[in-house]
């Protein structure tokens, strides 16, 4: 828009039509004319207006029924009223359709230029409002990825330009960091938003029926298989398949999936038949593939092919000012889950959390709020409602004798049954893993487990 703007006249009289556009011309305004409703509504949809100024009695239809038009626009113009015939019912009703000002005939000349200039100065404010607002969703979140810190905002730039490419992405990261979210993200982003997302966690289905999810089989194939079955890969196709925990694979199955990825074609399991396929892979891990790779239990091979964009994702610990943003998110999601009134946490209460080291990541967090959100019993969530293992591990003088005395005993064991938690979070509860962690062996952690009344998952 030139000059102060953009206005459109909305009258049936002449006379009032020539008087307002002479008036705004020589303010540097540049006017439109509409002499009845149906006109002005086909302007305001097909061109942006600082202002209208809109008539009460129009040959047509009812100034308000205009209005009301204009309210179910994607963009509401700012709306000043004009009548001959005012009445604080009809200043009401408008005012509640939302106009931003009704002004009555006769008017004076600075009447309407003071009311036309505080309009579009209220239109600026209202679009800068809203420009800012989507910045910050679009800044700070990326398909219900949440994060303000350098760290997260490095990994939805990446996320933006990997998005469009067909190359395997590897996405490192400690459990609970998020890893198939910000997969579905990539997926989103991409060309193959509109075909299939699929899923699998490599790390929970035995190798012996791992092969026949990822591949299918045919009839026959192994005792037990009665009918033939797709894969997952042809369940994908065209679309995107995320192998999480993709350090658990064998290497026999292992050999299989590098034979995909190099030759995008595959066999059933029991079939003769190749099956091409058009399949973008995302892999996850929690673990040192190259270390995997020296151990000899990861083909290096596979390692480079998957390993042609890596994506790390940061642990809570190392985003806490990503903290809050996060808390908001989860109450409010889980304040309108439960149908409960959306809650505020506590000062001391974030503080503990802001403190705390997070060993389960997001995951921990959410489900520490979901919780909260459920217990509560009033608007206000205190740390009272968080587990105890969260307050037990917060960081704290060992030596400091409190006015009960000092109990050694109990506070060597809060400390190893934080510790021992914490392995297990980071985990995800499997405890061969959590007893390398913590460098014993399975035999003594399962028996700390039975002494500290420690329930797995």
């Amino acid at each position: 828009m030139s000059g102060n703007g953009r206005v459109l006249v909305v009258d049936d009289e002449e006379i009032m039509r020539d008087v307002l556009s002479s008036l705004l011309g020589k303010e540097r305004y540049r006017v439109d004319l509409a002499e009845t409703g149906a006109q002005a509504l086909e302007m305001v949809r097909d061109r942006d207006y600082g202002a209208v100024l809109l008539d009460l009695m129009l040959p047509d239809m009812d100034g308000l029924a205009v209005l009301e038009e204009f309210s179910k626009l994607d963009t509401f113009p700012v709306t000043i009223i004009l009548t001959a015939f005012g009445s604080i019912e009809k200043a009401v009703k408008a005012t509640k359709l939302g106009a931003f000002n009704f002004i009555t005939k006769p008017f004076k000349n600075d009447e309407i230029l003071l009311a036309l200039k505080n309009a579009i100065e209220h239109r600026r404010l209202r679009d800068e409002n809203m420009r800012l607002k989507r910045t910050l969703r679009e800044r700070y979140s990326f398909k219900n990825i949440i994060g303000k810190s350098a760290a997260m905002q490095q990994v939805f730039d990446l996320i933006a330009q990997v998005g469009p490419r067909r190359s395997t992405i590897l996405i490192q990261g400690e459990s609970g960091t998020g890893k198939e979210l910000v997969a579905r993200a990539i997926h989103a982003s991409g060309g193959r938003s509109d075909s299939p997302f699929v899923a699998i966690n490599c790390g929970n289905i035995p190798s012996e029926l791992l092969e026949s999810e990822l591949f299918g089989h045919v009839r026959g194939a192994y005792t037990g298989a009665t009918s033939a079955k797709k894969g997952l890969f042809e369940v994908a196709d065209g679309g995107t398949l995320f192998l999480d925990e993709v350090s658990t694979i064998s290497l026999e199955i292992q050999a299989k999936l590098l034979r995909v990825i190099q030759e995008r074609e595959f066999r059933h399991l029991g079939g003769l038949e190749n099956i091409k396929v058009d399949v973008r892979i995302i892999a996850a891990t929690n673990t040192d593939l190259q270390a995997a790779v020296r151990q000899g239990t990861f083909r290096e091979d596979l390692y480079y092919r998957l390993n042609v964009i890596v994506l790390k994702l940061p642990p809570l610990r190392e985003r806490t000012e990503d903290i809050p943003l996060l808390v908001e998110h989860f109450i409010k999601k889980y304040s309108e889950e439960n149908e409960r009134g959306i809650c505020q946490m506590d000062a001391s209460a974030m503080k503990v959390l802001m403190d705390y080291e997070w060993p389960g990541n997001v995951r921990e967090l959410e489900n520490v709020i979901e919780r909260s959100v459920v217990l509560s019993s009033g608007p206000l969530i205190t740390s009272d409602l968080f587990p105890k293992n969260i307050v037990a591990a917060l960081p704290s003088d060992p030596l400091r004798i409190g006015t009960d005395g000092l109990s050694l005993k109990e506070r060597v064991g809060n400390f190893e049954k934080a510790l021992i938690l914490a392995a297990l979070e980071r985990t995800d509860w499997n405890q061969k893993r959590a007893a390398q962690l913590l460098s014993v062996n399975a035999t003594t952690l399962n028996e700390k487990l039975k002494r500290l009344k420690i329930r797995p998952h």
